[in-house]
């Protein structure tokens, strides 16, 4: 079933889609716990929204692959 790109792009869809609706639920809820000074929420949340991207590329990798 998966052999094809167009099965490999709408499983990764509804994979990126799930994924992302938990990390932005971590990220929130750890974000409460973070201190109010401006300087940490800024690195917090800087380095969240960068790194989401980490476990992602494998994902996309597969998703494209056999392009």
């Amino acid at each position: 079933m998966l052999e094809t790109a167009r099965a490999r792009k709408l499983v990764g869809l509804f994979a990126l889609l799930a994924f992302m609706m938990g990390y932005i639920a971590l990220v929130a809820t750890i974000g409460d716990h973070i201190p109010r000074h401006w300087a940490a929420q800024l690195v917090y949340y800087v380095l969240a929204g960068v790194l989401w991207g980490v476990p992602v590329l494998p994902l996309f990798r597969w998703m494209n692959a056999g392009r």
